[in-house]
């Protein structure tokens, strides 16, 4: 109950964990759209050449 009632009195900490998710969508949703494409949807149609492109690459490199 110790916790509960803390978190339940808190006037500045709800905006610094308002802050903290906010940041944490950010960085888990909009970053990842940017700057980690999903290279194997888009260079091949199936998911049996897609398969093959990364075995291929796990084994010969």
């Amino acid at each position: 109950m110790f916790y509960v009632e803390g978190f339940r009195n808190m006037t500045i900490g709800r905006s610094l964990w308002a802050i903290i998710l906010i940041k944490l969508f950010i960085m888990f949703a909009v970053i990842k759209l940017f700057f980690f494409p999903n290279k194997l949807s888009s260079d091949y149609d199936s998911d049996e050449q897609r398969a093959d492109a990364v075995r291929t690459e796990l084994i010969y490199k």
